[in-house]
């Protein structure tokens, strides 16, 4: 075929593509560009109520005191502590476990059938109610801790922080295998051309390079672990006053706001709006923050 044809072949297919669209295929297009419009105004309007109703009702009241006196006093500052206490808690108890996990399932166990056993078992835990999670929790350390106690019930921080410490696993194990399965295999390949090993490649060149994506998983796991309310109320209870240590009862901002919701007295409904707003902001901060590690990726 000749250059000549060519370019009139070129500029026939040119020319098709900067064709208008009929109009019965604009119209359609259109249609359902304002069908998918209305339905995200839909899907945002309960985000958007919420977050209102939580401004209306819990700004008004608050106060710079709230936020260094505990319950008793008439703040939640303890409540706060105890939150990020737990997280911690959770955050050290899973992270380590969740990542190495991820990476045996991307890079040494890969199809075996120990691999396929453990990603079938975090994804099932994934869909968990925390509620389950909770009450497991509940026997695999309140009841055992309870036995070297002479009886006495051991509701804590540790045990709290050890159900969210489940709930967060399986969502870090999952993160850093699908962030491990992404980066180009010519890394890997390159790695091999140079003598690494299999672990040395995992710690000099994959590691590194999917460190953004899976510290946003971990900060979206730790988002989800500090507004959850079950599990906390099956292991550390909730304290008036601060908290005495990590294996004593501790309060936190879902049970204080699940506890003291429907009490009678206005004041402490009006610290519990207020208490919302605090851990709304808490939520907030984490996703804001994944966002951010994603952006400088």
């Amino acid at each position: 075929m000749s250059s000549y044809q060519k370019s009139n072949e070129n500029e026939s297919v040119a020319a098709e593509l900067c064709t208008p669209l009929p109009h019965r295929r604009q119209l359609f297009s259109n249609g359902m560009n304002s069908v998918a419009l209305i339905f995200s105004l839909l899907a945002l309007l309960p985000l958007i109520s919420l977050v209102w109703e939580i401004l209306l009702r819990g700004l008004p009241n608050l106060k710079l005191e709230l936020f260094y006196s505990s319950f008793i006093d008439g703040g939640f500052a303890n409540a706060i502590i105890g939150t990020i206490t737990m997280v911690a808690i959770a955050s050290v108890l899973s992270v380590p476990c969740g990542v190495m996990t991820g990476i045996f399932l991307a890079e040494f166990g890969q199809q075996s059938s120990a691999a396929r056993l453990v990603r079938f078992i975090a994804t099932i835990l994934t869909g968990v109610p925390s509620i389950v999670v909770g009450v497991f929790a509940y026997g695999a350390v309140v009841l055992t801790t309870t036995q070297w106690t002479n009886g006495q019930y051991s509701f804590s921080a540790f045990a709290g922080g050890f159900a969210l410490g489940v709930i967060m696993l399986p969502v870090i194990t999952l993160t850093t295998e699908e962030v491990l399965k992404l980066i180009p295999k010519p890394l890997r390949l390159a790695s091999a051309a140079l003598g690494g090993t299999t672990f040395q490649t995992t710690s000099r060149v994959l590691l590194p390079a999917g460190i953004p994506g899976i510290t946003t998983g971990i900060l979206l796991a730790v988002a989800r672990a500090a507004g959850e309310t079950a599990p906390l109320i099956f292991t550390a209870l909730f304290s008036f006053y601060w908290s005495e240590g990590i294996f004593k009862e501790t309060a936190s901002l879902p049970v204080l706001i699940f506890n003291f919701f429907t009490d009678d007295d206005p004041k402490i409904v009006e610290l519990v709006w207020t208490a919302s707003i605090v851990l709304v902001g808490l939520v907030l901060f984490f996703n804001l923050l994944s966002r951010i590690v994603t952006r400088r990726k």
